[in-house]
């Protein structure tokens, strides 16, 4: 049996190795390191938890001993999905490089850039960076990558899934092309076997299992879920997971519960410790500090329950899990293996528990068809009820926008009188509407009327306007009747409007120009003949 004496490394490594309590590599350790040693490229394949970290930290530690680094051009550089994968690679760099006089600096999200600017400027050995702050330094012209020698792509097909091959595609243009890469994946898409053909030269490619397999230390079981009601799922499944983790009892020492979104990351966590769990949330949302402070409770076991989106999902070193709970079941099959390949880890026995209702089946079959075996069907446990009460829905995902999240609702604050379904429904009488004597309408003198519009501060009305004509003429709106007064109809008005015309002679109406046309537009402008005289006189001619 191959042990880490037998791999090459440097003696201080062996050393860090050996007090760290390892003593034989695993299957990925074993073949990696070699060619690692040997400066070739690396295409690892195999799924979580096999130890792919110490693969190409063990390496990385042993090749770069001998040289410095300069300011602001790192040595090597190691690339993660996620903040926590980061951090995770850089403690155990930590633990491997102890007796060396390696550098390191740590670049993710969450902290500040002024820090981490100081890391680099003195120059580093190690970069461990997520893309996109690797990027934002780069940018901001503090980083070179043409120094590169080494150069590490942790959890590829996880980069795939968060959208981040572009900016790996780009931050291998910006390091030399001589270079040694090491490319680590659990699985071979598409996208990801074009990126190695790319930039990857004559790798050495380790697969120690099948893609996609779940460890055979892991206990599979799915729990289905047949709600009464379709809004009931929710509940249901909140109601199921907490029977599961009672029935485990003492043997559940501690869990990671995996749910599909944020926002029921929260709920479920929130749910959990309302019913006495000792649980606290995890996912993207949370400020870095949180997450930390929370992975860290998880790790020293004063945290029984972690309640996790898939951020957690990929390179979590917590080797002690004793189960998985999928509150959720995955849309990706991929995240199934991941999820399930938090326990079981270092040779230790898990469990794995997967709650599913009707509306799952589809993405069962696609689990089921990646893994090549059906997972074993399980009972429900002992304490569930369902939920069988009628009226109130249970509140899903989005938890009701309404009044309870403060809403701008007309009954905001008020409180609901519980309805009685048991007392007999009154019957619906109309009420009839009083009677109200109705007072004709008065017309109030003129001068009232003007008091009134001064009141308002309105100028009176003039009986008399000017038309366009320059003649002064009466405004038959000041003799209008009351406004209350229902309107005659547009006909009668029109009849009305002829007769005003012909009792005052006015003739035709012209087009255009309404009942009022200016006297010198109906003028006759016809020229008379002139006289020979006074046209021979005006010409300047005789005959």
């Amino acid at each position: 049996m191959t042990k880490f004496s037998d791999l090459a490394l440097d003696p201080r490594v062996l050393q860090a190795v050996s007090e760290a309590g390892y003593e034989t590599p695993t299957p990925i350790q074993a073949e990696a390191i070699p060619h690692a040693l040997q400066g070739r490229d690396v295409l690892g394949i195999a799924q979580t938890g096999t130890g792919k970290t110490a693969s190409f930290t063990l390496p990385m530690i042993t090749l770069l001993g001998q040289g410095r680094a300069r300011a602001r051009m790192p040595r090597s550089l190691v690339l993660a999905p996620t903040r926590e994968l980061a951090a995770q690679v850089a403690e155990n760099f930590d633990v491997y490089a102890k007796h060396t006089k390696l550098t390191k600096a740590l670049l993710i999200g969450g902290v500040a850039f002024g820090e981490q600017d100081k890391l680099i400027d003195r120059g580093v050995d190690v970069l461990i960076a997520t893309p996109g702050r690797l990027l934002d330094h780069f940018e901001r012209g503090k980083l070179l990558l043409t120094g590169v020698q080494i150069m590490v792509v942790d959890e590829a097909d996880r980069m795939l899934d968060m959208g981040f091959i572009p900016d790996i595609e780009r931050i291998f243009m910006l390091t030399p092309p001589k270079r040694q890469t090491m490319f680590y994946s659990a699985t071979m898409a598409p996208e990801i076997e074009r990126i190695t053909k790319t930039f990857l030269k004559d790798p050495a490619k380790i697969e120690v299992a099948r893609q996609a397999t779940a460890s055979l230390t892991i206990t599979q079981s799915l729990i289905e879920v047949k709600p009464v009601r379709k809004d009931r799922s929710f509940g249901d499944k909140r109601a199921v997971l907490r029977a599961l983790i009672r029935a485990e009892g003492e043997a559940c020492t501690n869990a990671i519960i995996f749910c599909n979104r944020k926002m029921d990351v929260d709920v479920v966590a929130k749910s959990l410790k309302s019913h006495g769990f000792n649980a606290a949330p995890i996912h993207g949302d949370l400020e870095q500090s949180m997450r930390m402070k929370t992975l860290d409770a998880f790790r020293d076991g004063s945290l029984h329950l972690l309640v996790a989106s898939d951020v957690a999902a990929r390179g979590l070193d917590i080797p002690a899990v004793s189960h998985v709970f999928n509150f959720d079941v995955p849309s990706h099959p991929e995240d199934y293996v991941h999820r399930i390949g938090r326990t079981g880890r270092a040779g230790r026995l898990g469990k794995a528990f997967t709650i599913s209702v009707p509306s799952d089946e589809k993405y069962l079959k696609a689990i089921e068809s990646l893994i090549k075996t059906e997972i074993p069907r399980g009972s429900l446990p002992e304490g569930f009820e369902p939920d069988t009460r009628e009226g109130k829905p249970d509140r899903p995902r989005e938890e009701r926008k309404g009044r309870e999240r403060g809403g701008r609702g007309r009954d905001r604050g008020r409180p609901v009188k519980a309805h009685d379904e048991s007392a007999p429904m009154e019957p619906l009488v109309a009420t009839p509407k009083p009677e109200v004597a109705e007072e004709p309408l008065r017309e109030a003198p003129r001068e009232e009327r003007r008091e009134e519009r001064r009141d308002d501060r309105r100028e009176p009305r003039s009986a008399e306007r000017t038309d366009r004509g320059g003649e002064r003429r009466r405004d038959d709106r000041a003799e209008r009747p009351d406004r209350g007064e229902r309107r005659e109809p547009r006909e009668e008005r029109r009849d009305d409007r002829r007769d005003y015309r012909r009792d005052r002679d006015l003739g035709p109406a012209v087009i255009g120009m309404g009942d009022h046309v200016p006297d010198f537009i109906l003028r006759s402008f016809a020229l008379k003949p002139a006289k020979t005289e006074e046209l021979e006189e005006a010409t300047g001619t005789e005959g």
